[in-house]
């Protein structure tokens, strides 16, 4: 029986946030939609997942807009975004008015298709974004989160698809978001799957472990109905399997896409130059890694701890970190590691190779988890991190949202006239930081240049002064292509050489500077002498020092200077790796200082809040 096999393109979303950390701009994706609007795919990932969250925190752009300009330059194809049900595309779950609404303003700016998930997959978390896609009118496909372990069998899988076509899915998708799944493996499942189900069934898969292809031939020999690919300069290793190569192999088949090679060779053309561009952006592994059968990390997840590691200096604890990762999975009861539980998983794997001591320091997400606040765990969590992470605090058993009040309006009211659109209103729910400082920038005229311009420093080593010296943040152009620095922290001023925390296009690097010169000048360029400079941080050198293992931004200060606290309190908290991590005293006393303010960039090694 002749069975034509649709493909879904995920070069601009999913492929590139796996191979150059969703660093894509939309002023590359434009020029080349012409072309994939005519290249034949069922449909185009184009939003979603970490898209919204990079398009505003590292490229200054809305992703709203991102969405309008797509949907204008590829009208005849199908655009589709990634939810994560109640998370939407955010890193906790969000009350249902602000669900509703996201997904309102999704189909109306232009998504025709939403692919669904939970982390958990506990389907409670995605029933209200499910109801809501149906009631806007738009195609709903429900995603089961595919991983290995005790718990996860080919009956449970059956069992969460059928549940997932009871609620009323227009398709299911297998989502195998660290390319775990083995082309064996997958003819089995899908096999099963297509006996079970009536609604189309779709194929995601990675190719970290190098078989996504062989998987893929074997997910169609079983009756699968649409597979995801991507244009070739951004598939393979931890995206998807290159779209050239699957619709060649297809070709004269019963199987036979249809689609045309030489237009895909000259969108892959494109792309390629397009890439060089992004080089800074690409990690070491983004390649084939058979050991991710065992530490069953995304790719994208591997790239970020890559580079949060290399944000500590402690790139040589990768491999400790990534086995410690089925660790602290098999203590939280094998949750797929997939957003945001890769991030909870990851960031907790992290500070327990960092540290030196598993457990020592547990993240606010660990101890929300453990709540029952994410949903419920697919096994058996460790009861001896449960009682040492939240103590004999209860364990919810409902649906963690009905715990949720209603935001929009509230929040439409707090942000006030910063926001010009019901579109702001949900940024800002979703990120309230980050989005504050992008409608500021926007306020300003500052999105594409974020800074004034302003005179290149000019340093004379022998007189050792300087004329003018630049701001702490600026662009800086280079052959051609525009970079945006900000120095976002420093070392002590008598460490030489000193070092400074840089970051680079948004990605944190860390430089050794040599000092030069004696007089320094404010962000204005007017002359300070030395003398009159205020004192940084200092350094945590004392035993009531508070200070943090991983450099991140302060998100809440909760105490202030006089109060009195007890050893363990919580005092601050700080976003790091996309997470929230408390911080707390080391010791009982008063604060006798506190040297930051919410919303400052920390580093390692300092005192942030001093007790005595």
């Amino acid at each position: 029986m002749i069975k034509k096999i649709h493909i879904t393109d995920t070069t601009l979303r999913d492929a590139h946030q796996s191979h150059i950390a969703t660093r894509l701009k939309t002023d590359d994706m434009l020029p080349i939609c012409e072309k994939l609007d005519k290249a034949g795919f069922w449909s185009m990932e184009v939003w979603g997942g970490a898209t919204f969250d990079t398009a505003m925190r590292f490229l200054r752009e809305d992703p709203w807009e991102r969405l309008r300009e797509l949907r204008k330059a590829l009208p005849n194809t199908k655009l589709q975004m990634l939810l994560r049900g109640q998370n939407l595309v955010g890193y906790r779950h969000y009350p249902d008015d602000i669900v509703w609404k996201f997904v309102e303003k999704s189909a109306e700016n232009g998504i025709d298709i939403f692919r669904i998930f939970d982390a958990l997959n506990d389907l409670r978390n995605i029933r209200s974004s499910v109801k809501a896609v149906k009631q806007f009118g738009r195609f709903v496909e429900g995603a089961l989160s595919y991983t290995t372990s005790p718990v996860h069998t080919i009956e449970y899988f059956i069992d969460y698809a059928r549940a997932l076509e009871d609620l009323g899915v227009d398709s299911i998708c297998i989502k195998d978001m660290a390319g775990l799944i083995r082309p064996y493996e997958a003819f089995e499942l899908i096999g099963r799957l297509k006996s079970t189900i009536r609604v189309p069934l779709h194929f995601h898969t990675h190719d970290t472990a190098g078989f996504a292809a062989m998987s893929i031939l074997k997910a169609i020999e079983a009756g699968v109905d649409i597979v995801d690919t991507a244009i070739s300069p951004f598939a393979s290793g931890t995206s998807q399997a290159p779209t050239e190569s699957i619709v060649a192999a297809l070709r004269d088949t019963d199987s036979d896409t249809g689609m045309s090679l030489e237009l895909l060779a000259e969108i892959a053309d494109y792309f390629r130059e397009v890439k060089k561009k992004y080089a800074a952006f690409e990690s070491e592994y983004t390649g084939i890694n058979t050991k991710i059968l065992l530490w069953q990390v995304p790719g994208g997840m591997l790239s970020n701890l890559a580079s949060q590691l290399k944000e500590q200096n402690a790139l040589d604890k990768i491999d400790e970190v990534l086995d410690e990762v089925p660790a602290v999975r098999k203590d939280l009861g094998y949750p797929p590691l997939v957003t945001p539980t890769s991030q909870i998983v990851g960031a907790q794997a992290t500070l327990n190779v960092i540290s030196g001591e598993r457990y020592k320091v547990i993240t606010n997400e660990i101890k929300n988890y453990l709540k029952g606040l994410y949903g419920k765990p697919p096994g058996q969590v460790s009861e001896i991190l449960r009682k040492l992470a939240i103590g004999d605090e209860k364990v919810i058993d409902r649906r963690p949202a009905d715990y949720l009040e209603s935001e929009f309006n509230k929040l439409k009211e707090e942000i006030g006239t910063k926001v010009k659109s019901d579109e702001d209103v949900l940024s800002y729910a979703l990120f309230p930081q980050v989005a504050s400082e992008f409608f500021e920038l926007r306020e300003k005229g500052e999105l594409k240049v974020l800074m004034p311009k302003f005179e290149q420093p000019v340093a004379d080593r022998e007189k050792k002064h300087i004329a003018r010296l630049a701001p702490s943040e600026f662009n800086i152009k280079i052959h051609g292509e525009m970079f945006h620095i900000k120095v976002a922290g420093s070392g002590p001023r008598n460490e030489s050489p000193r070092t400074f925390f840089v970051y680079l296009d948004g990605k944190l690097e860390e430089v050794l500077v040599e000092p030069l010169v004696e007089v320094v000048a404010s962000q204005e360029g007017e002359l300070i002498p030395k003398a009159a400079i205020k004192t940084e941080r200092p350094k945590a050198t004392e035993i009531g020092d508070v200070t943090t293992t991983m450099p991140g931004k302060v998100s809440v200060i909760k105490v202030k200077k006089g109060d009195m606290v007890t050893a363990g309190d919580p005092v601050l908290v700080i976003e790091a790796m996309k997470m929230e991590n408390e911080i707390h005293t080391p010791i009982n006393g008063i604060v006798y200082e506190v040297y930051i303010n919410e919303g400052d960039t920390v580093n390692p090694g300092e005192a942030l809040i001093r007790i005595r």
